[in-house]
């Protein structure tokens, strides 16, 4: 019994990042996604991107998707600050084209290792 009371008072003292409830950091992921979505085409013409916008509205959703299941209101503000950073740098060109095209790295299938499969795909 003890212990359950010292845990309760240990999550009643976490003092939030941003936001107060689970509704606010929705709202707050939710405009981080409108901004980095408006912001795509300048971001894409910037950097000369050799991808179309489509693709890169794509890839951002694919990357808000990777996290949709994140539960924890201080877990949701972290990444929606990391996320306000990203587009701050992108914005006003910090970044350089790699650490753009990077994003589209991790999604690429691995090559073929074995001598069966690079003879299926027809790499020499």
């Amino acid at each position: 019994m003890a212990g359950r009371e010292a845990v309760k008072r240990a999550v009643q003292q976490v003092r939030p990042i941003l936001s107060v409830d689970r509704e606010e950091a929705r709202k707050r992921a939710l405009n981080l996604y409108k901004a980095w979505y408006r912001q795509i085409p300048y971001i894409v013409n910037d950097y000369d991107i050799p991808m179309s916008v489509e693709q890169c509205r794509e890839k951002l959703r694919e990357e808000f998707m990777k996290h949709r299941n994140v539960s924890d209101v201080r877990v949701i503000d972290m990444l929606v600050i990391k996320g306000q950073m990203e587009l701050k740098e992108s914005i006003e060109i910090w970044k350089q084209k790699g650490h753009i095209m990077r994003y589209w790295k991790e999604s690429q299938e691995p090559k073929p290792t074995d001598f069966l499969s690079k003879f299926i795909q027809g790499v020499n």
